[in-house]
């Protein structure tokens, strides 16, 4: 004979609910309401320098001391005073170059660092992490007086190394925590197979790294795109320079327009955030494994 409990009070409202109702109350839980609040309110906070930048930008400089009208005058103002497709160019040239010698010394040296055995290769990780403390601003004059030696100098080539130089540490650490994730096992299998550790990393190791290789690329591009210190040092040619070395010098004179320096600022972290919402998945899939594994 099998009895039967009777169902808690609170559990038979709740079953009598109708669906629409019960999904009402999930969904609008104190809880929820405070953290959605929340996140409008940060998200509120992030978006104000945007849309200061967008609205001072469309307008000239008496629109924006009378803080009324709009106009494209500061555009065209920016047009004139700077080059700005040059400088853009010069950027974009700057960051994929820096990008691809990060790329190709930080994923092979990741992939040695994971799965290869040899002495001493803890000591010259060590090594690579510690790399990843030391300041920029406390290198910055030896480093400017040995470029400027060998003539590396308001060129491509010592901005790139530089750019290089910085961010291969960093890429390699992510890189070696990523390839400790895959299986040893795979690794074992196809030097079984008769496959060298070259063809294993250029054939299963480099494929299987995409997220980390991406998550390295969107990083060091926004990182390089947006750097100015080293840019207004090793890119002081007007030819040469950068297109946020531009709005520096742009914003150096005694009398600066607002309205020309919002304009600048919008168009040069235009790039930056169409990079960042493209990789969006990948980067955050590519640190999130990083992290995990």
């Amino acid at each position: 004979m099998t009895t039967m409990t009777a169902a808690p009070p609170d559990r038979e409202r709740a079953a009598t609910r109708p669906p629409a109702r019960r999904a009402a109350s999930r969904r609008w839980k104190p809880s929820r309401v405070v953290l959605f609040v929340l996140l409008v309110g940060i998200a509120v906070v992030m978006l104000y320098p945007f849309f200061f930048m967008a609205d001072a930008s469309l307008r000239s400089q008496a629109q924006f001391d009378q803080g009324s009208g709009h106009s494209w005058s500061s555009w065209g103002d920016l047009l004139h005073t700077l080059p700005v497709g040059r400088q853009l160019l010069n950027s974009t040239i700057v960051c994929l170059a820096a990008i691809a010698v990060i790329l190709a010394a930080a994923a092979p040296a990741g992939f040695a660092f994971a799965k290869l055995r040899y002495r001493g290769s803890t000591a010259v990780f060590l090594g690579v992490v510690g790399a990843m403390l030391v300041p920029l601003q406390s290198i910055i004059v030896p480093l400017y007086v040995n470029m400027a030696h060998v003539g590396l100098i308001n060129n491509y080539l010592g901005a790139v190394l530089v750019y290089a130089a910085f961010g291969t540490p960093f890429a390699t650490f992510l890189m070696t925590t990523y390839y400790r994730g895959l299986p040893d096992e795979l690794v074992e299998a196809a030097v079984v197979d008769g496959h060298g550790y070259f063809g294993i990393f250029r054939r299963i190791a480099v494929p299987m790294a995409v997220p980390a290789l991406v998550t390295v690329t969107v990083l060091q591009f926004i990182q390089i795109w947006d750097d100015l210190l080293i840019g207004l040092l090793f890119l002081q040619n007007p030819d040469n320079r950068t297109i946020t070395v531009g709005l520096a010098t742009l914003s150096s004179g005694r009398v600066t327009s607002i309205p020309i320096l919002m304009a600048g600022s919008l168009l040069s972290a235009v790039p930056a955030i169409v990079v960042y919402l493209i990789f969006q998945r990948h980067l955050v899939k590519g640190l999130t494994l990083g992290i995990g594994k």
